[in-house]
């Protein structure tokens, strides 16, 4: 049963508030980091924000799901096994919770970031099983395959359903 809940529309214009660098992880300049809150769920366990940040290097532990889409610009990124990406516009990384990585801006840096808090184990089990329980009663066909992404996209891997 679909519900009418109100689309929120926003400027083109996002105006973004200092969002510090923990001091102790800068390794290199005065990088500084900018962000402004796109959108959250209602039940608090993801948003969307865009973030920039000016000419620095530094460390950045993820205690939660990241993907990020580079708007503009461009950073180097080294995980901690020393592998080194160059990440420009158009670019899109994923970072699990848990990880971290070494970031350069060499001059600026502009990206969306997707964000989501994991969800305990427990959860995880318990939503697999009603899941499981649903397809077993024919209820709420799973046409994603494996949770691909939203049902209202179809199945966007092209697999047969």
């Amino acid at each position: 049963m679909q519900q009418d809940v109100e689309i929120q529309f926003a400027s083109t214009q996002v105006n973004l508030n200092a969002a510090p660098i923990n001091p102790a992880w800068i390794l290199h300049g005065e990088p500084q980091a900018r962000n402004r809150l796109l959108s959250g769920s209602p039940d608090g366990t993801a948003c969307t924000l865009v973030w920039d940040c000016t000419a620095g290097r530094f460390n950045w532990f993820y205690d939660i799901d990241e993907t990020v889409f580079v708007i503009e610009g461009a950073v180097i990124v080294r995980d901690h096994k020393g592998g080194v990406r160059r990440l420009e516009a158009g670019d899109t990384a994923f970072f699990p919770a848990g990880s971290h990585a070494e970031w350069t801006v060499e001059t600026y840096v502009r990206k969306l970031a997707f964000c989501r808090f994991p969800l305990p184990r427990q959860v995880l089990v318990a939503k697999h099983v009603v899941r499981a329980l649903r397809r077993l009663f024919g209820r709420g066909q799973d046409a994603r395959k494996g949770g691909a992404g939203p049902a209202m996209f179809g199945n966007p891997q092209g697999n047969a359903s």
